[in-house]
């Protein structure tokens, strides 16, 4: 028999899911047998012209939601008890339309105080106001069901077309094994196996209705009792459950089987299940399982999340050092929630932090910045290096992203080559709590997803419930109350940055809330239509600014890249006897990049610790006076900023394009664009040198992707609390800095953890080999420049 023959229930689950969910007349319309499709036709051509009919009179009632009938509401006008009286219309004007069109998309819910305040404006009575915001909403409503409805009939003339094809293949049935006419004698082991995996699908349809109670908020029942009975002859009942969250419905059906096939024999005739549609079945039914374990892991690590954020002590502890932050009480913890994928694995330890803050950003745009991967990671640019969506489970309910549920795949990282990317694989759940108040979670998913071998699929790290509650606040900010809860494996983490990481400042809760609100901050600037006083950008065109912006941000995150070796580029490490112990070497090559010179590309980062306040540290590094201190391509004379383009309020957020003065004719003179940004989790200064024909095309508002650059630059994190000094030194390079217990030396009062790192072309020709004396440049170039700060900050010691 054809595969179609099984995948037919299946497609009638689906039909059945979306009007389960979408449509609860249509639903009514679909509750019939096979026999009965005609019917199932002209129901549902009847409820269109319904729906068609009741949109036309409100339609009329409202003219398109411009006019209004004396005040009166389309409700009124059905009263049968009233007696018909005659309509007096009173159109809008032109800009009493624009006016409430445009509060209605933005509330199409107004309370009486906005009510009130339109009508004086718009010299409108206020049930005028009122009436009209209700029939624009029946108008909204009635379309999106006609649409719906279009679509649905549209599936079921697929489903009657796909059926007519199963009945014909029912009347000649084939042997699997010879290829032969099927006898029926010969098939009651099929049938049998049919009939268990049926009493197997149900048992699947119960605990997947169950779910969707559950994220309903209301019990959803089984279609089967619903569904028209079976007729009195011999059926084959088949039971196809499916779960893909937003298609949550499952349907048990009976199959009439019924032509006579002469001899004697009428009734009907078991399907025959071939190899292949068996695979498919237990496929589909590996995915269902699947995908309901995912919903299942979601709600509960929804319920989690929530509770975590909105819990104070017992759950958060102040901590005893005065830095304010909070520290999760992991024995409440354990004694509060069951671990919703199971227990911590061998060797991790655990991270917790919560941080709360407000932001320049209302909920909703919020909420779509984070379940689009792209926009996350633009948002995000320093912590996630790389991020992916795997799989859309849900896009939500309604048009919205309540109920949305995606598999992803991100690499987590802190600005240091002694720190390895975080890679995790994780479900996020989206869900809205009540008007204005969102929340998003992130959960691994190691625990469902098992190797081939049964073991679970761990990374070095996983993330248990974490993310964000927002709700709304007036004048379009936020209040976001970030939670960061994962366990890692610390002995990939070098003993310089396990401090930072504990405390949860390394990729906890601070640094997010901290990222977010300076982005947040920055895109208000930016779009902006007033220039800040900061800013000094003369020769520069409203274009070229943009295009400025946006060659820096290019730039800064092929820093991130170089530094952490994430998979954005192919870097190749490498493990070279001349190069200092904690100096990370690394090479590409750079081929088809319009934004990158051609060649082999040498990648060098090393992190030191400075007993030096991490802003003092910054101060020192962005300042263009200071800065032949520290940098060779100052070729030691002084710099002057030519253009400065501010992106937030505090003086350290902006970009920067300076020029290197020649200490002699024979010298050309260079410019260098360079990047700073602060905030409470860290800064970042990065900077890399330009062709001048280049800019003045960019500075014109020009393409700023054919500007080929390699940026170097510095990353600063305060170091964790509670950390260790330097116990031991070998008196080589900067490993005086690096080389630590963690345990046994003095504390550290205020001081700094410094990244520095250096991209350099040492070879335009891909096709060249590396030499020893390109790597011994590099190495030396970054001791050199780490000695020079220390010197300039009087710590060398």
């Amino acid at each position: 028999m054809p595969t179609s023959a099984i995948a037919q229930p299946r497609l009638v689950t689906q039909s059945l899911t979306k009007s389960m969910f979408n449509s609860p007349g249509l639903s009514l319309a679909l509750q019939t047998n096979i026999d009965g499709q005609g019917d199932v036709t002209r129901m549902a051509e009847n409820f269109e012209s319904n729906v068609g009919r009741r949109s036309r009179e409100e339609e009329h009632d409202s003219r398109s939601g411009s006019d209004n009938m004396d005040g009166a509401s389309g409700d009124d006008q059905d009263a049968a008890d009233k007696p018909p009286r005659k309509k007096r219309y009173h159109r809008h004007t032109p800009q009493q339309i624009q006016e409430l069109e445009a509060l209605f998309k933005e509330c199409p819910h107004p309370d009486e105080k906005q009510r009130l305040e339109l009508s004086k404006r718009l010299c409108l009575e206020t049930r005028q106001v009122k009436f009209w915001f209700q029939n624009r909403r029946t108008q909204m409503k009635t379309q999106l069901e006609r649409h719906e409805n279009s679509l649905l009939r549209q599936e079921n003339d697929k489903l009657r077309a796909e059926n007519m094809s199963i009945r014909d293949a029912m009347r000649n049935p084939i042997c699997s094994n010879c290829g032969g006419p099927a006898i029926i004698g010969e098939i009651s082991l099929e049938e049998q196996h049919l009939r268990i995996e049926n009493a197997r699908l149900k048992d699947e349809l119960e605990r997947v209705c169950a779910l969707a109670g559950k994220f309903l908020g209301r019990p959803i029942s089984s279609l089967a009792s619903s569904i028209a009975p079976p007729l009195p002859s011999s059926t084959l009942e088949l039971g196809v459950g499916t779960n893909a969250f937003g298609n949550l419905s499952s349907v048990s059906t009976t199959m009439p089987l019924g032509p006579d096939f002469g001899g004697g024999l009428s009734g009907s005739l078991p399907v025959v299940s071939s190899p292949a549609t068996n695979r498919q079945t237990t496929a589909l039914v590996d995915r269902s399982m699947e995908r309901s374990m995912y919903l299942e892991l979601a709600l509960a690590a929804m319920d989690e999340l929530v509770k975590m954020a909105q819990t104070d002590e017992p759950l958060w502890m102040r901590s005893l050092e005065g830095s304010g932050r909070e520290i999760l009480n992991h024995e409440e913890y354990m004694r509060t929630f069951t671990p919703c994928i199971g227990m911590k694995p061998n060797g991790f330890v655990s991270e917790a932090s919560r941080e709360t803050g407000v932001v320049i950003i209302n909920s909703l745009a919020l909420v779509e910045t984070l379940m689009e991967w792209h926009r996350w990671a633009e948002m995000f640019p320093c912590v996630i290096a790389r991020t992916s969506t795997i799989d859309v489970i849900s896009s939500g309910m309604g048009g919205t992203r309540n109920g949305a549920l995606q598999l992803m795949h991100a690499e987590l990282q802190v600005l240091s080559p002694l720190v390895p990317v975080r890679e995790v694989n994780f479900l996020r759940f989206c869900k809205q709590h009540a008007e204005g108040v969102w929340a998003v979670v992130d959960v691994s998913i190691d625990t469902i997803r098992e190797t081939s071998s049964g073991a679970p699929t761990f990374l070095n790290c996983r993330r248990l419930p974490s993310g964000c509650v927002v709700q709304d606040m007036p004048n379009g900010y936020s209040k976001v109350t970030w939670v960061e809860h994962a366990e890692y494996d610390e002995s990939q983490v070098h003993q310089l940055y396990r401090p930072l990481l504990s405390s949860g400042m390394g990729f906890g809760a601070q640094r997010w809330v901290a990222t977010l609100q300076r982005q947040c901050e920055c895109l208000a600037i930016l779009m902006s239509s007033t220039v800040p006083s900061r800013d000094h950008t003369a020769a520069i065109t409203a274009g070229g600014r943009r295009s400025m912006l946006k060659l820096a941000q290019r730039m800064t995150d092929n820093f991130c890249a170089g530094v952490c070796a994430s998979t954005v580029h192919k870097w190749n490490k490498l493990n070279a006897g001349n190069v200092d112990e904690d100096v990370r070497v690394m090479t590409r090559k750079s081929v088809d990049d319009p934004g990158e010179p051609p060649g082999i590309v040498l990648s060098a980062a090393t992190s030191v610790w400075l007993p030096v306040s991490p802003q003092r540290l910054f101060d020192f590094l962005r300042d263009e006076r200071l800065r032949s201190e520290w940098d060779i391509l100052s070729n030691g004379g002084p710099m002057q900023e030519m253009a400065h383009i501010a992106k937030g309020q505090d003086h350290g957020n902006c970009v920067s394009l300076l020029r290197a003065s020649a200490m002699n004719s024979n010298q050309s003179s260079m410019l260098i664009l360079q990047e700073t940004c602060i905030d409470a989790a860290g800064s970042l200064v990065v900077y890399a040198p330009v062709d001048i024909p280049a800019m003045h095309v960019v500075m014109n508002g020009g393409d700023s992707a054919y500007v080929a650059l390699l940026p170097s630059g510095f990353a600063i994190v305060p170091d964790g609390p509670g950390s260790r000094g330097p116990t031991a030194s070998n008196g080589g390079g900067n490993n005086t800095t690096a080389s630590t217990n963690g345990g046994d030396g003095p504390h550290r009062v205020g001081g700094s953890l410094l990244t520095v790192a250096f991209q350099i072309l040492v070879n335009s020709l891909p096709t060249a080999k590396l030499t020893v004396e390109s790597v011994e440049t590099v190495n030396n170039l970054i001791s050199c420049t780490v000695q020079k700060i220390k010197a300039a900050l009087q710590c060398e010691s």
